[in-house]
């Protein structure tokens, strides 16, 4: 992508994994990406963004995670600035035009690209940290809510949104020790290509795998 000023020539998937770290805010495995550009980052692709400065690439387990950098995000607040790609089709050219209404409303609210997307707003008031014990129970309510009948799967991400205001480390630790007890059971789904962006960002790793379901029958 030939601009003005020191952006990178990039091709139309480069530009949108970019946007896509971007809008998400956190580090995205090969799958999410596939699920939310459309292809992961793999190959030249992945290659050229890591050389440019402008993604880190995590290869020690798989699937492979990227997350942007500092040159990242700062090289991603500005494409709208520049010309859009060769070949560039309808969305390419869509995409650009939402960045710059955006880059003109953050503008104005004074607000950077990097508060407006990220997912761990500080609350206004400090709220005292729930006890584990007390974590494990509200699980354990929500679980009671949630499931059809006792000893049934429930997904992670629906027991999350019932405790949406508690820590994610708070509530990991709380599920990590409950899966020592008697009738509490936390596995991985098998059927990977079912889980949903959301069914990812609610897992919780135990051991080397990251889980996504929970079930509670009789002790």
């Amino acid at each position: 992508m030939t601009t003005s000023g020191d952006l990178p020539t990039l091709t139309p998937h480069q530009l949108n994994v970019l946007v896509v770290l971007m809008v998400e805010a956190r580090e995205l495995t090969n799958t999410e990406l596939r699920e939310l550009a459309g292809a992961a980052l793999t190959g030249p692709d992945n290659a050229k963004l890591v050389t440019l400065g402008l993604v880190e690439t995590d290869r020690s387990h798989r699937p492979f995670t990227h997350q942007l950098t500092d040159a990242g995000w700062r090289v991603t607040r500005q494409l709208h600035t520049g010309a859009p790609p060769a070949r560039s089709g309808s969305a390419t050219r869509s995409l650009l035009t939402v960045l710059a209404n955006l880059h003109r409303g953050l503008d104005r609210l004074r607000v950077s690209h990097g508060d407006f997307f990220s997912r761990t707003a500080e609350p206004a008031v400090a709220e005292p940290a729930a006890a584990p014990g007390q974590v494990a129970e509200r699980i354990r309510a929500a679980y009671r809510e949630l499931a059809p009948a006792s000893g049934a799967w429930v997904g992670l991400a629906d027991v999350r949104e019932h405790l949406g205001e508690l820590e994610r480390g708070v509530v990991d630790a709380a599920l990590r020790a409950l899966v020592h007890q008697d009738g509490v059971r936390i596995i991985p789904v098998a059927n990977t290509k079912s889980l949903t962006a959301r069914d990812r960002a609610a897992a919780v790793r135990i051991g080397d795998e990251d889980n996504h379901a929970l079930a509670i029958g009789p002790a």
